[in-house]
């Protein structure tokens, strides 16, 4: 479906914004304390949602965050049948690149999701400006991992902040820090 309104009350909808695995500590890898730390945080901020009384979610289907939010709220969604995950792609075709771990976890999302809207017919210089206009649009509040806030993640976060969405920022500079200084302690124990 091409983007209209979806079926989910805007107070009751979280949309998520983050920054595709090169761009987060690490690089994204999965094995790293980090990343492991930031992924449970993410598991802990839409966990809180869900017993705020949020149940829909919205998941803008980009390598990173997008897809690890995705997971999760698919995850959350097998105990929970009241929770509702809507995947907004930029444009149609979206993830035809996608390889490996990424291209799987796309499919899935794509089709376990209650809906699936196209924000553009085609790809262009603004499809993914849009798309993060029209989740925040949609949403009563934003979840965003963040480590450089020149970016569209520090956009779409600006935005939301302009449009009175609550928001639950999660800082993936300082994550690194504090997971770096406990490795460092970790080493030092016998």
């Amino acid at each position: 479906m091409l983007a209209d309104n979806f079926e989910c009350e805007r107070n009751r909808t979280v949309c998520f914004s983050g920054h595709r695995p090169e761009k987060l500590p690490d690089r994204g890898d999965e094995r790293s304390q980090t990343v492991r730390m930031l992924k449970s945080m993410l598991y802990k901020e839409i966990s809180d949602s869900v017993n705020e009384g949020f149940n829909c979610f919205v998941t803008g289907l980009a390598r990173g965050v997008d897809l690890w939010a995705g997971e999760i709220v698919l995850e959350l969604k097998a105990k929970n049948s009241g929770i509702r995950l809507v995947a907004a792609a930029p444009y149609r075709g979206h993830g035809s690149s996608f390889k490996g771990a990424d291209k799987f976890i796309l499919g899935n999302i794509l089709r376990k999701a209650d809906e699936v809207v196209y924000v553009s017919e085609s790809y262009s210089k603004e499809c993914m400006r849009l798309r993060n206009e029209y989740m925040v649009n949609c949403s009563g509040k934003l979840i965003a991992v963040v480590s450089d806030y020149r970016s569209g993640t520090g956009q779409t976060i600006r935005y939301a902040k302009q449009q009175g969405l609550a928001t639950k920022i999660i800082d993936a500079e300082a994550l690194a820090a504090y997971a770096n200084s406990a490795e460092k302690y970790d080493k030092l124990a016998f």
